[in-house]
């Protein structure tokens, strides 16, 4: 695509870069075909070709509205059409740049900024969410009905103990924001799986919020500023051999893996942030490299039939579509198909709060789709998902991991 970024533009940080995707944008509109938003709306404008046009406008210089954020928010940066793009435009990259630059010529309204700030206030801090899930679960009968299908309905599955560290081969893991009050079991089912596989996870109680949760709300300083945390927190351990850093959130490993690029031109952090991603592994990528024999259930054990929902962070951010589902075929898992995998349930981090009636709408057609083979539960790889589609209060939905963990 011929493009002419103004002057403002082409001071900005990520200048070359956004210029270069938007000259590999052939417009060819294949993007189009599997955008989730597009699909609902109809619209244009709700679809990556026209978002890519309204970014080329914004940084040409062109006058820009709330109207224009708008088509911008309701993308769920779910990456499908980065999957299905032959020409290869990162997308994501492109509307991260373009969202931070409308940020800064359109103010928002004071509730949508009132909105953003207490989510960045409240979800990258585990103690301050916990203590707010704790109160709304008390006082869910008082609240109004959209702030009680928030709050989830189902009984959380406590988490077992995890083992000591006891084996040569070590890992770190990311423990999460939300995922030890909403799903505090996943990660200690994950390091009881890794210690029967020989491999042991060690703590890092300093490694904190990935950073995504402020970088996609569009306070991208705020985000690096966690991911430099985090390598500073991973960083000793990194160095006395630690063979990588275990996400179970695919929403934060898509993060993390993005560190190196993100942090490319900081000459204090840019090759510890690159020796990071490159340690950084999705639970099933390490996983699948090893013998499951330890892994395999009794004879006797009856699988459950499992329909799987594949995140937009595994599938089309870390390409990792179809690993879990061939992990649990292994294991004995019994699997349903499921129609239109590739599509986004519509959680995508906060996209379910700050666009709550697209968000229901593809939640409501995602779960239509996972119970069409009569699964006796749905698993997913992502706590955004695992709550989102949970709160449809239809199938249980649980991290996959927690099926394997039954020894």
């Amino acid at each position: 695509m011929q493009t002419n970024l103004d002057s403002h533009a082409k001071a900005l940080p990520d200048a070359e870069e956004a210029e270069s995707i938007l000259r590999s944008c052939v417009h060819c509109g294949f993007c189009n075909a599997t955008c989730p938003t597009y699909q609902l709306l109809g619209n244009e404008l709700d679809g990556p070709r026209g978002r890519i046009y309204l970014i080329k406008q914004l940084l040409e210089g062109e006058s820009v509205s709330e109207k224009t954020q708008l088509h911008l928010d309701r993308c769920l940066t779910c990456r499908n059409c980065e999957t299905t793009c032959p020409s290869g435009v990162t997308y994501h990259r492109l509307l991260d740049i373009g969202r931070a630059e409308l940020e800064r010529r359109v103010e928002r309204p004071a509730r949508e900024r009132l909105t953003r700030k207490g989510l960045r206030a409240v979800i990258p801090r585990p103690a301050v969410f916990d203590a707010l899930l704790r109160t709304g679960r008390a006082m869910r009968p008082l609240l109004p009905a959209s702030v009680q299908a928030k709050i989830p309905a189902r009984a959380v599955v406590a988490a077992k103990p995890r083992p000591a560290p006891r084996h040569a081969r070590r890992v770190l893991m990311l423990e999460g924001c939300v995922q030890p009050s909403l799903s505090p079991n996943t990660n200690a089912a994950a390091s009881r799986v890794l210690d029967r596989l020989g491999i042991s996870v060690v703590p890092v109680s300093e490694a904190g919020c990935c950073g995504a949760t402020d970088y996609h709300l569009n306070a991208q300083d705020a985000g690096l500023d966690r991911a430099r945390r985090n390598i500073d927190a991973w960083w000793p351990a990194v160095q006395a051999g630690a063979e990588a850093i275990v996400q179970t959130a695919s929403g934060c490993g898509a993060f993390v893996k993005e560190y190196g690029h993100l942090l490319r031109n900081d000459p204090l952090y840019a090759a510890k942030a690159a020796r990071v991603s490159a340690l950084a592994r999705d639970l099933v990528e390490v996983l699948s490299a090893e013998p499951l024999d330890a892994l395999l259930p009794a004879d006797d054990a009856v699988a459950p039939r499992v329909a799987f929902h594949c995140p937009c962070t595994l599938q089309h951010a870390q390409k990792l579509g179809g690993a879990v589902e061939n992990l649990l075929t292994r294991l004995g898992f019994d699997l349903a198909a499921v129609p239109d995998g590739h599509l986004c349930c519509g959680s995508a981090g906060t996209y379910s709060i700050t666009q709550p009636e697209i968000a229901g709408k593809l939640r409501d057609n995602r779960m239509d789709a996972l119970e069409s083979g009569r699964p006796d539960v749905v698993a997913t790889a992502n706590i955004g998902c695992q709550m989102h589609l949970g709160g449809a209060g239809r199938t249980a939905v649980r991290h996959w991991i927690e099926l394997i963990d039954v020894g």
